[in-house]
């Protein structure tokens, strides 16, 4: 145990250390196995390829389940169907591609070189995403990357089961019919999972907050079992139920992303350690140069030609499509499926094994942390000055059939300097509370909100929907987001349009400022007084 946790912080402080250098954390995790393996400081002998697979499998379950979570349905709809070609003809053309480049350059037989064709064909968005945390991409980039690493896990894992039975290897067209059949089968169970999943878990009020993210989780998990055992996609299912969870407006969101990445993160430690444990450094060196053969292969000729074929339909700026080629990164996926001709004892897998890891190693130094420079010189980093979308929990109050949404202002949320009674919250919506500076206190129609604050709105179940509607509107666009075109209630002035109508509305919000301060004064005739000044 001691070790374990010692283990624990090493990894979490060299996370520190991969987001100021730029390289993917993989590779600190994989250093830290290989420094506690056999030609490391602790000689540690293990050599178990099984429970690696084994253990790799459950940690690749949790890694998905967690990038399913926090993909964003609106960004990655639009990127839906590039992701599903990349995902599959693409597949198919890097698989060739990287073969024939092993089979003829590095002089592998060609089961092997299909089986490291397949294998290396897998990307990984985690790998991706923590070298562009300073550089962030386009939503229809970002969504084509995620949609594609978690859907091409699914295919590859197939060919290479597929490639690496004792025997003779199927045809190509009953590969192809096994895959699409196995695919139907995960997508199936994943969107039935999800959204019953989904359904449960906002009709049904635990009793306790911390349940919630336990049972996302164990529906995620569930949906990649029930695939499995239905001879399907487990990768694709666990990857659609928990992209179906992430987008169902759940109870307690926040905390249940929060504890999502933390188990995404030990996932990802424990596999990459493990993985370090059982290479043994030495008996590298002779595969070094043929991984990287193959790896300049894959990254210079069999990527681009797979992402370039596969949008070819889709009219991308080649800007776009050389970014998307140059960030194929590899990491977990391919390393833990390369076990799996371990497992199955086919000749020369513990080379294939070498190669891969060898190949993971050397481009992702080389692609980590060049990508950000690629984005900047290709001129397709997103804007870094955006408005921040905000992050609103909501829990549900079932006996008054309302939700308490409690809304943070970020840094460069435009709700700052918006008054309270300029949110134009809907009927049956109201701020009750505000948080600021570890205060808290009932806010007037006149308070003017603050970066850093923190909001309780109460919302009935009926406009609980157009309540957070509005909050993301303003935060969007300011006080005037209704008019200025950002989407969102208009509380009942959908009448009045346009720019110029800001010094009206200013004199009627001025007025009715005046009208609640009079009113708690106890003055009756002011709202005749207030309704002859509104009409000259």
């Amino acid at each position: 145990m001691l070790v374990c946790s010692l283990v624990l912080l090493v990894a979490v402080a060299a996370v520190r250390i991969s987001s100021r250098s730029g390289l993917p954390s993989l590779l600190l995790y994989l250093g830290i196995g290989i420094a506690m393996g056999q030609d490391g400081f602790f000689d540690v002998k293990f050599d178990n390829a099984e429970l690696t697979q084994v253990i790799g499998y459950a940690a690749l379950v949790v890694i998905l389940a967690e990038g399913g979570l926090g993909t964003k349905w609106k960004e990655i709809k639009p990127a839906l169907p590039a992701a599903v070609v990349l995902s599959l003809l693409g597949v198919g053309v890097s698989v060739g591609v990287t073969a024939a480049g092993a089979h003829y350059l590095v002089g592998l037989e060609w089961r092997q070189a299909l089986i490291i064709g397949a294998v290396v064909s897998s990307t990984d968005a985690a790998a991706v995403f923590s070298v562009l945390r300073k550089v962030p991409l386009p939503a229809r980039i970002t969504g084509v990357l995620e949609a594609e690493s978690g859907f091409n896990d699914a295919p590859v894992v197939i060919l290479v089961v597929a490639f690496s039975t004792i025997g003779e290897v199927d045809s190509w067209y009953v590969l192809i019919g096994e895959i699409a059949l196995e695919l139907a089968i995960g997508a199936a169970v994943g969107l039935a999972v999800g959204w019953l999943g989904a359904y449960g878990l906002r009709h049904v009020a635990l009793p306790a907050s911390g349940l919630y993210p336990i049972a996302v989780m164990a529906i995620a998990v569930s949906a990649y079992a029930a695939g499995a055992m239905l001879h399907g996609s487990g990768f694709l299912a666990v990857y659609l139920a928990a992209m179906i969870l992430g987008n169902a407006k759940l109870p307690h969101w926040p905390a249940t992303r929060g504890f999502a990445d933390g188990l995404g993160w030990l996932a990802q430690i424990g596999m990459f350690v493990l993985l370090g444990l059982l290479v043994t450094p030495h008996d590298l060196l002779d595969d070094f140069w043929p991984a990287v053969v193959v790896g300049l292969v894959l990254t210079v000729v069999a990527r681009p030609l797979e992402v370039f074929i596969s949008l070819a339909p889709f009219r991308l700026p080649w800007q776009e499509k050389a970014l998307m080629s140059w960030a194929g990164l590899r990491g977990a996926v391919p390393i833990i499926l390369a076990t799996i001709p371990m497992v199955s004892g086919i000749d020369g897998s513990t080379r294939v094994f070498n190669i891969v890891f060898v190949l993971v190693v050397v481009y992702t130094l080389i692609q980590g942390p060049t990508l950000p420079w690629l984005a900047k010189a290709l001129n397709i980093a997103d804007d870094p000055s955006e408005a921040a979308d905000l992050g609103i929990e909501s829990a549900p109050l079932e006996r008054l059939r309302g939700h308490l949404l409690s809304v943070a202002i970020p840094a460069k949320s435009k709700m700052h300097g918006v008054e309270v009674g300029e949110l134009r919250m809907p009927s049956g919506a109201a701020v009750t509370l505000v948080v600021r500076d570890g205060k808290s206190f009932v806010p007037t129609p006149s308070t003017v909100l603050r970066r850093g604050d923190e909001l309780l709105v109460v919302a009935t179940d009926p406009v609980r929907d157009a309540a957070e509607a509005r909050l993301r509107a303003v935060g969007e666009g300011g006080k005037l987001a209704g008019w200025l075109g950002t989407g969102g209630h208009n509380g009942g002035d959908e009448a009045l349009t346009g720019p110029h109508v800001s010094g009206a509305l200013k004199a009627v919000k001025k007025l009715g400022r005046t009208d609640d301060t009079k009113k708690r004064d106890g003055d009756k005739d002011e709202p005749h007084k207030r309704n002859a000044k509104a009409h000259h």
